[in-house]
């Protein structure tokens, strides 16, 4: 009935495998859990140890092939019908958190987001601006998820039907991190594959120090450019590409990037502050995304 499939990379998975493990065993259906660790070099050892568990593989591949490649890579290799794909720092908010998935299956659900939630208490400076962004864009309550199905949708939480996702797999010209969940999501759209939002969500455990996560927004940022120039992404599905193509639209694109270049250092600082403004982090945003497409 149902694949657990799980993408590693630096992080320790044990405890999660063991409860993904044990609510399965108590919802008495076929099932496996397939982890892939993609190459990576901390924690092999511990996340081996869920090989104790029935079932339950763990395979450290020799070469790293990106985050779209592995999630087809897990897709081939299951067994079953469904398949549950989790993020390796993720943790199911309750104890229900297979049974519900399984109901889903059960009423012959094509696609199911479940949600992501950030724990409530606030961290350290370093990790400011990943838990607020997290919280304010991404653990959205049900009722304004089920708005926008698409534009709404993580596959750190997704169940879908393994046929679909062979059918449509992620883009593996992505290579590097960043918006292959919005490229995935907006090829369901344009076939016409619904997304079912429910309330069945993980909390995100591992937050990126604010350096970090600005680092890994400039690569997404050069994703967006390359599936933008290559017609795969459209004003349409990224606000980013929209206000970009706005400031072209209205000759305002010069003086934007002008006063961007001039202003970037003290974004950045801000960013990396203990009071970092979302409104400055989508104008770095856009920013950087004027800067490549510019180029």
């Amino acid at each position: 009935m149902l694949s657990i499939v799980i993408p590693v990379y630096n992080y320790n998975i044990f405890s999660l495998v063991e409860t993904l493990y044990k609510q399965a065993l108590e919802c008495t259906i076929p099932f496996e859990i397939i982890c892939l660790d993609d190459a990576s070099h901390d924690f092999t050892i511990e996340n081996q140890r869920i090989k104790q568990f029935k079932n339950v593989s763990f395979t450290v591949l020799e070469q790293n092939i990106g985050r779209s490649a592995i999630r087809n890579l897990l897709a081939k290799k299951a067994v079953y019908d469904y398949l549950l794909f989790l993020d390796a720092d993720v943790f199911p908010t309750n104890n229900q958190f297979i049974s519900n998935y399984v109901s889903e299956i059960k009423r012959n659900q094509k696609v199911v987001f479940g949600g992501i939630l950030y724990e409530s208490k606030k961290p350290e400076k370093e990790l400011l601006l990943r838990w607020i962004y997290g919280r304010e864009r991404e653990a959205l309550p049900l009722s304004e998820r089920s708005k926008n199905p698409s534009d709404f949708a993580l596959v750190s939480n997704l169940l879908i039907k393994k046929e679909i996702l062979l059918q449509f797999p992620f883009d593996k010209t992505l290579t590097k991190y960043g918006y292959e969940d919005l490229l995935f999501f907006s090829v369901l759209r344009s076939n016409h594959i619904p997304i079912t939002h429910i309330e069945n969500p993980v909390f995100h455990l591992n937050l990126e120090t604010s350096a970090l996560f600005l680092n890994k927004t400039r690569t997404a940022l050069e994703n967006l450019a390359f599936l933008n120039n290559a017609n795969k992404i459209s004003i349409n599905e990224s606000r980013i590409i929209a206000s970009f193509e706005l400031l072209k639209t209205v000759k305002m694109l010069y003086v934007f990037s002008f006063i961007f270049k001039l202003l970037k250092s003290k974004i950045e600082r801000n960013l990396v502050s203990e009071k970092p403004s979302l409104f400055l982090f989508d104008i770095y945003k856009l920013g950087h995304y004027s800067i490549l497409k510019s180029k």
